[in-house]
């Protein structure tokens, strides 16, 4: 593996973590929430948030609004 596919494997697993609860648990509670009905976007959300606006304040998000931005599923 040369260095450059090193630190792309890095960087992914930062951004995606593969460990159990990533993989299995987070997983299951949707599922398991699912049960009782809802909105499906949501969940699916919280399961893979959007990179983009994981550091987002909602102050961050009102100003954006105010350009005309939306959130995915907005």
């Amino acid at each position: 593996m040369t260095h450059a596919e090193f630190v792309a494997w890095r960087e992914f697993y930062r951004e995606f973590p593969f460990d159990d609860l990533h993989r299995i648990y987070r997983p299951a509670a949707m599922i398991a929430q699912a049960m009782s009905g809802g909105e499906i976007a949501a969940r699916l959300q919280w399961l893979q948030p959007d990179r983009m606006m994981a550091n987002s304040t909602d102050a961050d998000m009102n100003t954006l609004k105010a350009f005309g931005f939306t959130r995915k599923g907005d």
